[in-house]
């Protein structure tokens, strides 16, 4: 841990990124205290302060029906972590899961999972979101089942990989030769190998995630008003463009630091995983 923290500290980029993210991390936990209009996150309107520009008492402007910017920016945030984290939590463990099958088993387990992985890396991602949020009705919910049905494949793929590699290496040579269980050297001998890479694509991808949902957000597939999301949020500035023009800056540099810290995360943990290497 203390070799890891020497090699990110060495590299201005990875510490920009975790600032970044933990700007986005405290801003969205700490919301309801950060706010300066808390009651402003659901269907309020204030039709005297509408469609203000920034200023000392909304530092971000307002929307068009009144509403402190700023303040629906913050609890956006909280939506989109909790789409992250939970589209992580469910596609990487299947992911993974079925990896280690494909890759340890081989055979027809290894046809059977690689064969549907493909058909599924053969869609391109936003197409099957919106796809799968088409059929659905576009609730929060289903926008968390419509991302994690494209995420998991690109995990499959990865552990896939490194698993077929280690399965002939030394180690896990002598656990068969010792009786483990095929559970046993798949969990407990190979996947502790796979975790640095799996680890490193989970923090690039948990800024994807922000991404994509903000992207279904903006085509009206993802969450609803009066809930406030950053795509939603520039979707409608947008058509408010040039002249209110913080409408959808502020709700777009929202979504750049949040991608663009967890990326330079991901960077810096690459590099970590090149010098173990």
């Amino acid at each position: 841990m203390r070799r890891t923290a020497r090699i990110l500290a060495a590299n201005p980029l990875s510490l920009l990124g975790v600032l970044l993210v933990s700007l986005v991390i405290v801003g969205a936990v700490f919301a309801p205290v950060l706010a300066p209009f808390p009651d402003h996150r659901g269907a309020v309107v204030d039709f005297t302060n509408f469609n203000k520009p920034p200023s000392a008492t909304h530092v971000m402007g307002t929307d068009v029906v009144g509403r402190d910017l700023f303040t629906r920016i913050l609890y956006a945030y909280r939506i989109s972590l909790l789409l992250a984290v939970v589209v992580l939590a469910i596609a990487v463990p299947i992911g993974v899961t079925l990896g280690l099958m494909a890759g340890y088993l081989g055979g027809w387990w290894e046809y059977a999972i690689m064969r549907l992985t493909d058909v599924f890396l053969s869609i391109p991602p936003l197409v099957l979101a919106i796809s799968i949020m088409g059929v659905l009705a576009p609730t929060l919910v289903n926008g968390m089942i419509a991302v994690t049905a494209m995420w998991w494949p690109w995990y499959t793929r990865l552990v896939y990989n490194i698993a077929r590699g280690e399965k002939v290496e030394g180690y896990v040579l002598a656990a068969e030769v010792i009786g483990a269980s095929r559970i046993h050297v798949m969990f407990r001998e190979i996947l502790p190998n796979c975790i640095p890479a799996v680890l490193t694509k989970m923090t690039l991808d948990a800024g994807f995630v922000i991404l994509i949902v903000s992207s279904l957000s903006f085509l009206g597939l993802g969450v609803q008003p009066p809930t406030p999301d950053l795509g939603s949020m520039v979707a409608e500035g947008a058509r408010y463009l040039p002249d209110s023009w913080w409408l959808a800056v502020f709700p777009g540099l929202a979504i750049l630091v949040a991608v663009f810290g967890f990326n330079l995360i991901g960077d810096g943990l690459r590099d970590v995983l090149g010098a173990d290497r």
